[in-house]
């Protein structure tokens, strides 16, 4: 077999001179633009650009319970129960439920309670919550409810989630949930 020829790039000594001279070039060029960007924003943000205001960031989780608009609950079971609730997803958009839903949800994993090892808890059936709160088409949180058993709360927004058992300072901060579930989901207490 014979070699190919491959074509030879001529190959210069490169300054280091010139190469900081462009390096330094870049950065001016970055720096007057994102000066512009800034200086831009500022007079917008003083009403010296058309006058707009300048908006907050959206509230997302616990932070947004009075944007809260709609819930989508979901009703899961390990064991069927024979009085089970007929239809296992409820979309609730009376604000008024919404929100009273999803601040007893952040009250109680706000009061965060860690179980002993020595606590017991009763059978758990399995019956578990899951949900969706909403502000308009915007995803705000989702939660978990675990009513059987020891009955445990969760929510996670945007990556991060916080959870609790819902025993002392937890119940104490949110002593309505599973009447506010309840209503939610258009049922009697007594089958949550």
């Amino acid at each position: 077999m014979e070699r190919i020829a491959s074509c030879v790039r001529p190959r210069g000594m490169t300054s280091q001179r010139r190469i900081r001279g462009l390096a330094t070039a870049g950065l001016l060029c970055a720096a007057l633009a994102g000066c512009g960007t800034a200086a831009a924003a500022t007079a917008a943000g003083t009403g010296a650009g058309a006058g707009a205001q300048p908006t907050a960031a959206p509230l997302v989780g616990c932070a947004s319970v009075s944007q809260a608009t709609k819930v989508v609950v979901h009703r899961h079971e390990l064991l069927r129960q024979p009085l089970s609730i007929s239809v296992p997803t409820v979309t609730q958009s009376n604000v008024t439920l919404v929100r009273a839903l999803f601040g007893d949800v952040c009250a109680a994993v706000n009061h965060p309670v860690i179980r002993s090892p020595l606590h017991m808890c009763p059978a758990d059936f399995g019956t578990s919550y899951t949900g969706t709160f909403y502000g308009g088409q915007r995803v705000l949180a989702t939660f978990v409810y675990e009513a059987t058993g020891c009955a445990r709360v969760s929510v996670s927004t945007a990556g991060k989630t916080k959870a609790t058992l819902l025993l002392g300072r937890a119940a104490a901060a949110a002593p309505h949930l599973e009447a506010d579930l309840a209503a939610a989901l258009g049922i009697p207490e007594s089958q949550i």
